[in-house]
């Protein structure tokens, strides 16, 4: 099956997951600074599966998972 938007990505589902997880562990962080440095990389994750899929070439696409992994990596 080829998946016809980001949104059906067992990928982007992960990172919508993760994102869930870095609200929920950090929403209520007093350093307001690192909070939302950390929920900004969470988010770069999915937003960068979906940029790279929305290229509709398969170089470009792997080179935002790249960018995706190496976000979620540091």
């Amino acid at each position: 099956m080829k998946a016809e938007r980001f949104e059906d990505l067992e990928i982007w589902k992960r990172g919508r997951l993760l994102n869930k997880k870095i609200y929920l562990l950090f929403g209520k962080l007093n350093d307001y600074s690192f909070r939302d440095q950390i929920i900004r990389a969470s988010v770069s994750v999915t937003n960068n599966i979906a940029e790279g899929f929305e290229r509709k070439s398969n170089a470009e696409f792997k080179h935002f998972l790249f960018i995706s992994k190496e976000v979620q990596g540091k």
